[in-house]
């Protein structure tokens, strides 16, 4: 393939998930067809199954690039990097990928990308391990995950109203000088189940 075919081929896949990220952010994945994708992207149904098997697997291609994205970024940082926020990646991520983050993190995305990120991450990562012994672990971690998602999807909706640095405080706030969240994060005599 020449470079030139190949940079062809990768404008129209992109140009493919872009249309099925814009759908996406407008409707739920089961409303979604091919014919609409490649419709919207002014290609026909041939092209799109050169690149995607069918909507699940364009939906999770884009969910395991982002993924990919986020872990690269995060192992790359020096270690003493590592811990800076999870929202911060988010931030990254969206000037970078805009289109995508606004798909996976609208209303019908956001849940599915949720459970496709506590599947995929380190999460000592994130700040969001506490002893593994600790039986609210899983709770602290869904609280979170979900919340900093949540907290971001809604600075998008709300056309990014406060500064990135204010978005970022805010949930650091939330997150490490909360002092619920702290006292059952450092419990420790509260391991297994009573």
């Amino acid at each position: 393939m020449s470079s030139k075919t190949a940079v062809g081929s990768d404008e129209t896949r992109k140009s493919l998930i872009e249309a099925f990220c814009l759908l996406y952010r407008e409707k739920p994945l089961a409303k979604i067809t091919v014919q609409a994708v490649t419709r919207k992207a002014g290609y026909n149904r041939t092209t799109f199954y050169q690149y995607f098997l069918d909507i699940d697997d364009i939906l999770r291609q884009v969910e395991n690039s982002l993924l990919d994205y986020i872990v690269q970024k995060r192992y790359s940082l020096e270690a003493d990097k590592q811990t800076h926020s999870f929202i911060e990646d988010l931030v990254d991520l969206y000037q970078k990928r805009a289109v995508e983050v606004n798909a996976l993190l609208g209303p019908y995305g956001r849940g599915h990308f949720a459970e496709i990120l506590k599947q995929g991450l380190d999460l000592k990562f994130f700040n969001l391990d506490t002893d593994t012994n600790n039986k609210y672990r899983p709770y602290l971690i869904e609280f979170r995950l979900t919340s900093a998602l949540n907290l971001f999807a809604l600075w998008l909706s709300r056309g990014q109203d406060i500064s990135v640095e204010e978005l970022i405080e805010l949930v650091t706030k939330l997150y490490h000088y909360n002092s619920g969240l702290k006292e059952l994060a450092d419990s420790r005599n509260n391991v297994g189940n009573e």
